[in-house]
């Protein structure tokens, strides 16, 4: 298993697990390597140390810090998983389910889906509270 620091065109940081080198170089010239933030495929490899698996090693100060970008990309990552954990996905109906919670029509419930920046807008004119998250591509699909 060859596992590689990648950056895309972005600027955003991840890692690719590949069977070869070879796997790595086919997948990277079909354009199958993408971002899991943006789905960009301007991908390019890192310079990356091997990885030793010592058991006993488990010494916060023996693990490298992310550099501030990596953190807050990082910190993206597991709030968006958490809001997509804690919600359901209405999809397009968001607008309507909002205002049938709002109302008290059903029971209340964490939900998320799509709505035109006319919906948002008049859902907020009602009372309705509405916050646009652009959700990373790799968490719109199955992860892998």
């Amino acid at each position: 298993m060859k596992v590689l620091n990648l950056r895309c065109g972005n600027d955003h940081l991840f890692e690719g697990w590949f069977g070869s080198e070879e796997d790595f170089q086919s997948q990277e010239n079909a354009g199958l390597v993408q971002c899991p933030v943006c789905t960009d495929s301007r991908v390019v490899r890192l310079p990356s140390a091997p990885r030793l698996n010592v058991s006993g090693l488990r010494d916060e100060a023996a693990v490298p810090a992310l550099d501030p970008k990596a953190q807050m990309q990082s910190h993206w990552m597991r709030a968006m998983r958490r809001v997509m954990a804690s919600t359901e996905d209405v999809g397009e109906r968001f607008p309507e389910e909002a205002r049938r919670i709002h109302y008290g029509e059903i029971e209340e419930r964490g939900i998320r889906g799509q709505a035109s920046r006319e919906d948002a807008d008049a859902l907020r004119e009602e009372g309705i509270e509405v916050v646009a998250l652009p959700v990373p591509a790799a968490l719109k699909g199955p992860l892998q």
